[in-house]
């Protein structure tokens, strides 16, 4: 794959067409190969002049990851974009984003992090659209194609700036760093864990391939957990897993020698937001989620020497398909 083909794969894309089943086929495929080299827990450094952008939720929603890929810039030698999960469901050019994504990932596999979200399994997608869309643009035995990779997703990603971070201003927080020194971010779609003393080698060697995440740190945990205000821990509102208060996230950042949590997996009005005394940042990527949402969307920037910047962006126009077009609900 080239990047001349990606950027023609774009433009046919934007003119609404489908690509050939071959093509999707060879893209799927060669992503899964660098995926399946890829620990649950994998690292990307950021040498020297490196920066790396966290990117959240994308839900399908196309024609803003277009706009948000002319803001951050595509993959390079010195340009890291790490997707954080929720690629597809519920926006209708859900096989247009992860296509791209996928196809980035081929080309540029040490300079593109994919992380499962929760909408990355099967129950999910057969609710909120995926499904649907990839049957009605490309039949059943792609679906199946695409639902075995989403299991060769990573779990979470150590972002691992290799300069020494520079002075905080006076007064503030001292950051929580690395044996060696350096800041470091833990990045997971949905948050920490419902019991403390999580080690990052523990998240390193989950067995993912070939499994839905019904259970354990993969579905309780790692993609389906939020923040909460207060200490301590409670039930989720969302029926499944748990929330966790700022005495949790700090006492796991510390144990682990991490600077800071990037998650994803809920709505920020602005795009993002800094929670827990800064250990804790959402970020999300799929402005006017679901075209009635009004929020901004996001993304973090991390510099080699740890220091993070947020750049927030709007909504652009789609042509005239709803949200969740294919969805099982709206369409039995």
């Amino acid at each position: 794959i080239t990047k001349e083909f990606i950027d023609q794969m774009l433009e046919w894309f934007k003119s609404g067409k489908t690509l050939p089943k071959r093509y999707v086929w060879e893209i799927v495929l060669g992503c899964n190969a660098a995926l399946s080299k890829e620990q649950s827990l994998t690292d990307i450094v950021l040498e020297k002049g490196v920066t790396c952008d966290v990117i959240g939720d994308t839900h399908g929603q196309f024609y803003d990851l277009l706009h948000l890929l002319s803001l951050t810039g595509a993959p390079s030698e010195t340009h890291c974009l790490l997707f954080n999960g929720d690629f597809v469901d519920r926006g209708s050019w859900s096989v247009e984003v992860v296509l791209t994504l996928f196809a980035y990932k081929w080309l540029y596999p040490r300079r593109v992090g994919l992380n499962r979200g929760n909408h990355e399994s099967k129950d999910m997608n057969k609710v909120y659209g995926f499904e649907g869309e990839v049957r009605h643009k490309h039949g059943e035995q792609t679906y199946k194609l695409f639902a075995d990779v989403f299991t060769s997703l990573p779990l979470a990603t150590m972002v691992l700036p290799s300069l020494s971070p520079t002075s905080p201003k006076p007064g503030a927080r001292r950051s929580i760093l690395s044996p060696e020194g350096r800041k470091r971010y833990f990045v997971v779609h949905g948050g920490l864990f419902s019991r403390d003393g999580v080690t990052l080698d523990e998240i390193r060697k989950i067995e993912r391939f070939g499994r839905q995440p019904n259970e354990g740190l993969m579905c309780a945990e790692l993609l389906w957990t939020d923040p909460r205000e207060a200490n301590g821990r409670r039930p989720s509102k969302r029926g499944v897993s748990i929330e966790f208060g700022p005495d949790v996230t700090r006492a796991w950042c510390e144990l682990n020698g991490v600077t800071g949590v990037i998650r994803s997996h809920e709505v920020r009005q602005g795009g993002y937001a800094i929670e827990h005394d800064g250990l804790c940042t959402t970020v999300f990527s799929a402005p006017n989620y679901v075209d009635q949402g009004q929020n901004l969307g996001a993304y973090v920037r991390v510099q080699a020497t740890g220091d993070l910047s947020y750049h927030t962006f709007g909504a652009s126009p789609h042509p005239p398909l709803k949200p969740m077009a294919y969805s099982s609900m709206l369409m039995a």
